[in-house]
């Protein structure tokens, strides 16, 4: 059955944004009025497919991506085939470089573009997913410690009916309350505790984070994903592990439990855990993971269940949130690419075609919430690092094609297939690197 979780998911997440992708260039292409010989689903030796018009539509041997290989392509491309240009007017060559830069940039402008229309079919559909505790009514838990948390009055078990004024039944209408408490100010918040009402101030003295005032979330510490080849993984962690101490403290909340690993300064911890019941002791040493400069935040690589409810929204409200969703998680990417390249993230920390078929495979277990929100991140990255300027990427065609703009002739072919050798070099021993981390994960994984 895993087998057919992760060939399912494995078609539905990289074989659909391949197919996306590709299909960006295609239709852009068609419009700019060139001939488009072959539409490859993968690389090499084609395996099968159909031909409509002019266009032989393939699936080939190796599963690694696809491409577009349009008529009278420049022949310094990797995908050119051993056709030279004729000079007719629907080959790529005979185009404006306008033409030829819109073509490249359409594939990863699709990718971009398409979470949109996947967060809004889940969100129209399904309705929007929120946190299950968001309904419940607000209870004080634990505040965490910090400068918020001498001045606050507010004891575990207190519940909060509303702040400065707003009503707050449940743990969203305080969120949505809290937010709009300035820094510097107080709140005034109704409790009520064994019957009595009575209103405090609570200061505000930092940026608001809501379980300053609060408490942690009221979400279970129990672990439902687990990375392959992180510490959690190689400590023994399971899915479903319940996480009840750590080093000998007693944890109730998720949050509780995040907060004291990435605090942990990389110092092993001992984790006491509940597994199908039984008592569970373990030993993780945390790493670092990606933070700003001069922070130090360490993980173990889980993640918790996701206790979600959906809220039916109207198909303008889908749209609205869905293209929010997407500009963060673009925002997000281009965070860690930026921290990739400036060292803050290893390249050991990204994930191959392993580790992404396995993530596919779980996703399509766990549900379609899951596939859609993997395939918008897979998407979203697919339309990132395709757009970065790098030979044989889309980004380093429309490199090439400005520089031929400024300088207002063609660049030599020689110099041309120097640049694509050089990109391909590039992303062979970059492919290399993540595939020998991605086996090594696995390998420590089922060791």
């Amino acid at each position: 059955m895993d087998v057919v979780y992760l060939l399912v998911g494995v078609s539905l997440v990289l074989g659909v944004m391949v197919l996306i992708h590709e299909w960006g260039h295609f239709i852009v292409a068609r419009m700019c009025g060139v001939r488009v010989d072959v539409f490859s689903i993968g690389f090499g030796p084609r395996l099968f497919g159909w031909k409509k018009g002019p266009t032989d539509y393939r699936i080939s041997a190796l599963p690694l991506g696809g491409y577009v290989r349009m008529a009278g392509q420049d022949l310094s491309e990797i995908d050119s085939g051993d056709k030279p240009p004729t000079g007719s007017p629907d080959e790529l060559m005979s185009k404006a470089r306008w033409k030829r830069a819109l073509i490249s940039f359409a594939g990863p402008l699709v990718n971009l573009v398409f979470p949109i229309f996947l967060l809004t079919g889940m969100f129209a559909i399904a309705g929007v997913p929120f946190p299950a505790y968001f309904n419940a009514p607000v209870r004080v838990t634990q505040i965490p410690p910090g400068p918020d948390a001498a001045g606050n009055p507010l004891k575990s078990g207190e519940t909060v009916l509303s702040i400065n004024g707003m009503s707050t039944p449940n743990w969203e209408q305080a969120i949505v309350a809290l937010k709009q408490v300035a820094p510097g100010t107080s709140a005034k918040v109704e409790i009520e505790d064994s019957g009595t009402r009575r209103t405090v101030d609570v200061p505000v003295q930092t940026k608001l984070d809501t379980s300053d005032i609060l408490g942690y979330a009221p979400v279970r510490p129990e672990i439902d994903q687990i990375l392959p080849g992180s510490p959690a993984d190689t400590a023994g962690l399971h899915e479903g592990d319940l996480i009840t101490a750590i080093n000998g403290a007693k944890i109730e909340y998720w949050e509780q439990f995040q907060q004291l690993v990435r605090t942990s300064n990389g110092q092993p911890i001992a984790l006491e855990v509940s597994r199908k019941g039984q008592p569970v002791r373990v030993t993780v040493t945390p790493k670092k993971g990606a933070a700003e400069p001069g922070d130090n935040v360490y993980q173990i690589g889980v993640g918790l269940p996701a206790t979600s409810v959906f809220k039916h929204v109207s198909f303008g409200e889908s749209v609205k949130l869905s293209g929010a969703e997407t500009v963060d998680v673009i925002g997000q990417t281009v965070d860690v690419v930026g921290m990739l390249f400036s060292g803050r993230v290893s390249i050991k920390q990204l994930q191959g075609p392993v580790g992404i078929s396995h993530m596919a495979g779980q996703a399509v277990r766990k549900g379609p919430p899951y596939v859609i929100n993997l395939m918008v991140l897979i998407s979203i990255n697919l339309g990132i690092l395709n757009l970065l300027p790098i030979p044989i990427l889309d980004g380093g065609n429309i490199l090439l094609l400005a520089i031929e703009g400024v300088l207002r002739r063609d660049l030599s072919l020689t110099f041309k297939e120097r640049f694509v050798q050089v990109g391909l070099v590039f992303l062979l021993v970059i492919f290399a690197i993540v595939m020998y981390n991605d086996i090594l994960r696995r390998i420590t994984s089922h060791s």
